[in-house]
């Protein structure tokens, strides 16, 4: 299994950890950024994460980093409630490292990857239908947004209509079912499977990820100290592209004294994310469309 963490020497760096700071990890995973974050200096780190899965990875920490680790199971939209319970009032740094993780693509019986054979479930916690049940119950209209909006599948109708068609005969129950039937609409190229965006589409939808991601930012806003450090890796445009818009704010120039001033509550750190080195690419495919975005907050 892959559990590297993706852009780990960039997140340090662009991160800048300091002893006796907190940090959030919004997106445990296997624990790798948390680890580095911890083992960099004496700081504290509080992560989370909705998936039961990576629990035996957090009590390893709990166990090595003792009261310098906090480990919580609960989605973005839970995190500052969560951080008003701890009395935790403010945030030194905040780290998402969104979309799906190694552990669940790697793990078939997840049904998140068309790559192995498995039931089509894709939670990653506790949601209101599994995949499965979005492919067989709903409309062909509904299937063809969901396909179009997290997807930006332009073969969206096709597929929807393909879907509803194959599901008269017997449910679509596993992956490599779902993929047989978005292949039968889209060519197979040899850059990317034809079932990708179907995939991710479902994904995104099935756990609200969109909505979450807008949490997570809206939570930045309001528990991070000035000047503390917010940092995003996205692997998709559709993610990349709304944290851009929430960092990415054009300056206002005083009309008194000249100067430029931002009215966010971020600057963008860099003006272009940062990607993998070929190296890193190389080590860990998945982290090739990996981008990375910093704020620092005002």
């Amino acid at each position: 299994m892959l559990h590297t963490p993706v852009l780990l020497t960039e997140v340090l760096t662009y991160l800048a950890p300091e002893t006796g700071k907190v940090y959030i990890d919004g997106t445990f995973g296997a624990g790798g950024h948390s680890r580095a974050i911890l083992s960099h200096c004496m700081c504290q780190v509080i992560a989370f994460d909705c998936d039961p899965c990576v629990l035996p990875y957090a009590r390893t920490l709990q166990e090595q980093f003792k009261d310098r680790f906090r480990f919580f199971g609960a989605r973005f939209s839970d995190i500052e409630t969560i951080l008003k319970q701890e009395g935790v009032a403010s945030i030194d740094g905040m780290l998402f490292d969104f979309g799906v993780s190694s552990l669940q693509l790697d793990t078939p019986k997840r049904g998140f990857s068309f790559q192995k054979n498995g039931p089509l479930d894709m939670r990653m916690g506790q949601c209101d239908h599994s995949a499965a049940e979005v492919v067989n119950t709903f409309g062909e209209d509904q299937l063809s947004d969901i396909l179009w909006t997290f997807g930006e599948e332009r073969r969206a109708r096709a597929i929807a209509r393909k879907i509803v068609k194959a599901r008269e005969k017997k449910p679509i129950q596993t992956t490599w079912e779902l993929q047989r039937i978005v292949a039968s609409v889209i060519k197979t190229s040899p850059r990317r499977n034809p079932a990708t965006r179907t995939f991710q589409a479902l994904r995104i939808f099935v756990n609200n990820e969109m909505d979450e991601l807008r949490a997570a930012l809206s939570c930045a806003k309001r528990v991070l100290r000035p000047n503390g450090r917010f940092l995003c890796i996205s692997f998709h445009s559709l993610e990349d592209r709304l944290v851009k818009t929430f960092l990415h704010v054009l300056p206002q120039e005083d009309p008194i004294y000249g100067h430029k001033t931002w009215t966010a509550p971020f600057r963008p750190y860099k003006k272009k994310p940062i990607t993998p080195t070929q190296a890193e690419i190389t080590a860990n495919p998945r982290a090739r469309s990996a981008k990375m975005r910093i704020g620092i907050k005002l």
